[in-house]
C-alpha cells in the first residue's frame, strides 16, 4: 500500500491512511506500506535549499529531500500503534533498496528485502519511507526523482511477490482525461500496462512512468484508488488480462515542456549522436525530435526536440558545451496533447481525426510524436485546455463504457461506446 503526499498532509489524513493499513492487516494480510513526504514538505525542503545556496550539491539535496518521507512513516507508525497493532518503520536504504549513484534521479538496480522480511514474520506492519535509497558504490543516500515513491511501492511489491500493489492518491482513480478541466472525463476500470505507459510518458501524473515500468517488467499488478473514499479504483494490468482494448482510452496533457531548437547543426554523420549523447551524460531526457534536411551542403540543418521545462537549462549548458549548432533558441510555451488507446492498432485514421478536430479549433501542431498506442501534438501552451476537452468529446470518451465482473470480482472490459 502506498500513500501519496496528499494523503498523509494532515494529522486526520494521516490517521485515516494509518486506519487503513490496520484494516487489511485484521483482515489477515500482512501489509508493507510506502509513504510519501506530507503535503507541500518536499516543496517546503526545495524553498529551503534555494534561501541557502543558488546550487546546492545534489548528494546534499538527497540527504535533505530524504527527510520529508521518513517523518511520514515515523508518524504513521505512531497512529498504528495507537490502534493496537505493531509497527516498524524503516528509511530506504534499511529497507534495502539500493540505487545507482545519479543523485536526485536515482534508479534502483536492486532490493534486498531481508529487513523487511524479518519485520513481516514477527507481526510488524512495515512502513518504508519511499522516494528514496542508498547507492552502491558510495553508499550515500539518493532520492528517486518526483513521484518516486511510487516506484519505491512497486519495486517492493516485485520483491516480496505482493498480491497487489495498492496507490493510494487524491483521485478515485484513472480517468479518460484530467477531471479538472473535462468535467465529464469517466474513471477507467482497467488500463493495459502499455497504455498506462503511454499517459504516464504523456503527462498524466497518477503514476510515475518508472513505476510503471517496473510493474509491467515484473508482473506486478497495480490497483489505484483514492485515499479519501471506499470502492475500487483502476487496475493496471498486463493487456492480455484485459478482452477488449478500447479504440481510444484517454486523453493526456503536460504543459511542463520546453522546446529547444538547434540552428546550423552540421551537416556531417554522428552530430546528433553526439548531441543526444551529451544530453544523456547530463541525464536529460528528450521527447519529441524533429530534424530537416539542409537545403544545401553549405546550410546547416535545424534541430528541434522538447525536454521537461525543468531540464531547460541543463540541457542547453550540455549542448552549448558540445557546440554542434550555430545558435540554441529555447521555447517555455509550449505544452503537448496526446491520445492513447491500444485499439488503435487495429483502427486506421485516427490521426487524421486528431489533426482535423485540432484544426477545427484553431490549434496550431508545432510537432508531432507517434507509437502504435499513442499520438501527441506539441502546441502553443494556452491552448492545451482547448485541445483536451476537443479531442475528448471527438472520441465520446466521456460516454459510459460497459464492465461486467468475472468469477474472481475483477472488472473485465466487455465493450466500448466506439
Amino acid at each position: 500500500m502506498k500513500f501519496g503526499g496528499t494523503s498523509v498532509a494532515e494529522p486526520e489524513d494521516l490517521k485515516r491512511a494509518a486506519a487503513r493499513i490496520v484494516a487489511e492487516r485484521e483482515r489477515g494480510n500482512k501489509v508493507v506500506a510506502v509513504l510519501s513526504a506530507r503535503g507541500e514538505t518536499t516543496d517546503d525542503l526545495l524553498t529551503m535549499a534555494s534561501e541557502i545556496s543558488e546550487r546546492p550539491s545534489p548528494r546534499e539535496m538527497d540527504m535533505l529531500l530524504s527527510t520529508g518521507e521518513r517523518i511520514s512513516c515515523a508518524l504513521c507508525a505512531m497512529a498504528i500503534w495507537d490502534l493496537g497493532h505493531q509497527a516498524i518503520s524503516l528509511t530506504g536504504s534499511q529497507a534495502g533498496i539500493v540505487t545507482d549513484s545519479s543523485h536526485t534521479k536515482a534508479r534502483i538496480v536492486d532490493v534486498r528485502a531481508g529487513r523487511i522480511e524479518q519485520a513481516l514474520e514477527q507481526d510488524n506492519i512495515v512502513l518504508v519511507a519511499g522516494f528514496q535509497g542508498v547507492s552502491t558504490d558510495s553508499k550515500d543516500v539518493t532520492t528517486l526523482g518526483r513521484g518516486g515513491s511510487d516506484t519505491t511501492a512497486v519495486a517492493l511489491a516485485a520483491a516480496l511477490d505482493a498480491a497487489v500493489c495498492e496507490i493510494y492518491t487524491d483521485v478515485a482513480g484513472v480517468f479518460s482525461a484530467d477531471p479538472r478541466i473535462v468535467s465529464e472525463a469517466r474513471k477507467l476500470a482497467v488500463v493495459s500496462f502499455e497504455e498506462m505507459l503511454e499517459m504516464a510518458a504523456s503527462g498524466a501524473r497518477v503514476l510515475q512512468l518508472r513505476s510503471v515500468e517496473y510493474a509491467r517488467n515484473h508482473g506486478v499488478r497495480i490497483h489505484c484508488r483514492s485515499s479519501f473514499e471506499q470502492g475500487t479504483g483502476t487496475l493496471v494490468i498486463a493487456e492480455d488480462e484485459t478482452m477488449e482494448n478500447p479504440f481510444v482510452t484517454a486523453v493526456t496533457h503536460s504543459a511542463d515542456e520546453a522546446r529547444v531548437t538547434l540552428s546550423g547543426v552540421r551537416n556531417e554523420p554522428g552530430i546528433a549522436g553526439r548531441i543526444f549523447t551529451a544530453l544523456a551524460d547530463a541525464n536529460v531526457n528528450v521527447d519529441v525530435i524533429i530534424q530537416n534536411e539542409p537545403v544545401s551542403t553549405e546550410h546547416g540543418a535545424d534541430l528541434s526536440f522538447t525536454v521537461a521545462r525543468d531540464d531547460l537549462a541543463t540541457a542547453v549548458a550540455a549542448i552549448r558545451a558540445e557546440n554542434g549548432a550555430d545558435e540554441v533558441l529555447t521555447d517555455e510555451q509550449i505544452g503537448k496533447v496526446s491520445i492513447i488507446g491500444a485499439g488503435m492498432r487495429s483502427h486506421p485514421g485516427v490521426a487524421a481525426k486528431v489533426f482535423r478536430v485540432l484544426g477545427g479549433e484553431g490549434i496550431n501542431i508545432e510537432m508531432i510524436s507517434t507509437s502504435p498506442i499513442k499520438i501527441s501534438c506539441v502546441i502553443a501552451a494556452e491552448r492545451v485546455d482547448d485541445a483536451v476537452r476537443a479531442l475528448h468529446r471527438a472520441f465520446d470518451l466521456g460516454a459510459d463504457a460497459v464492465f461486467e465482473e468475472d468469477s474472481t470480482g475483477e472488472h473485465e472490459a466487455r465493450a466500448h461506446p466506439l
